[in-house]
């Protein structure tokens, strides 16, 4: 019988540096040609949407659909369907809402892992959600960080964010008012703003001797998050999936534009398994659009992990059993 998993269940089970090792073993098995992605499923209606990811992961033993929908008012709710690939048995319902930020966090680890900065580090944040803050969690699991400058339009909401991250991190995160200035002259910047519109929240002239760009905040082809200016400066782009060409209106407006010619692309399976490499210098910038993939490898883990601890059999129980 599938276990249901609730947002409560999974909290502080996972930290942020085993979530990185989960996704980059994903990746490598990505890059060795044992995965196989769907695209995003969008449907738009009114007063919502609903959009539909999978992945099926041979060398795991999974495969997963994610579900999210939007109703205007109400908000996002997450849904990630767990199942046992020997067989095709269901065994997890799991909430995705905290998958869904840590997978995105850790994926952003993975990078910056590979781009090398010398400490200590600053980084400026754009956002002050969820997911912002599991980027700022992941870029100082990999960097000794030193502060940090956070901006989002509502002051309550960035002064509040950088109160809390403060907390929890151990270094200072100081509010700023403008985009700007949260980002301009830091080694590290990360976007993760929840900006819909067409006119991007980040400029590449604000960049000046940044290493590494991690744009996680926009996934819709309309809208775009970072300019293509970013794409222009960039010795390397590196996305998650290679489906983000696609589902991404920074990156479409960027080919469009000239700026993102396959030499200087990458996915992240490339930088894992060094069949791609980093550049020693120069801007290197990752966008992210999220895949089932990454869903399904702290999917599993959180199976293994809390169905155990429930007395539920695991993936590992059953396929022991004769």
């Amino acid at each position: 019988m599938a276990v249901t998993l609730g947002f409560e269940a999974l909290q502080g089970v996972l930290p942020m540096a085993e979530a990185t090792d989960l996704l980059e073993r994903a990746f490598a098995h990505e890059a060795a040609g044992q995965v196989r992605m769907s695209p995003k499923f969008v449907t738009d209606f009114s007063g919502g949407s609903m959009r539909i990811l999978f992945a099926v992961d041979s060398a795991a033993g999974y495969c997963a659909i994610k579900a999210y929908h939007n109703i205007q008012g109400a908000g996002v709710r997450y849904v990630v369907s767990l199942y046992r690939l020997r067989d095709g048995e269901l065994l997890a319902l799991l909430d995705g809402r905290h998958i869904t930020d840590l997978r995105t966090g850790a994926a952003s680890g993975v990078i910056a892992r590979k781009v090398a900065v010398p400490g200590p580090v600053t980084v400026g944040l754009i956002g002050s959600g969820h997911q912002a803050a599991t980027q700022l969690e992941a870029l100082a699991a990999v960097y000794p960080v030193r502060s940090a400058m956070v901006y989002s339009p509502t002051a309550a909401n960035r002064e509040a964010f950088a109160r809390r991250m403060s907390e929890r991190l151990g270094f200072p995160v100081t509010p700023v008012d403008s985009a700007r200035a949260a980002v301009q002259g830091h080694p590290v910047v990360a976007a993760a703003s929840s900006a819909r519109g067409a006119e991007p929240v980040l400029r590449g002239e604000w960049l000046g001797g940044c290493r590494l760009l991690c744009a996680v905040g926009n996934t819709r082809a309309q809208f775009a998050e970072v300019d293509v200016r970013c794409f222009e400066d960039a010795r390397l782009v590196v996305v998650d999936s290679v489906h983000a060409m696609e589902e991404a209106g920074e990156l479409r407006r960027a080919v469009e534009a000239g700026a993102l010619p396959e030499s200087k692309r990458a996915t992240l399976g490339q930088i894992v398994t060094g069949a791609v490499g980093v550049p020693g210098a120069g801007l290197v910038l990752f966008k992210s659009v999220g895949t089932a993939l990454q869903d399904l490898a702290l999917a599993a883990r959180y199976y293994e992990l809390v169905g155990a601890s429930a007395g539920v059999p695991t993936a590992t129980d059953l396929a022991s059993v004769k």
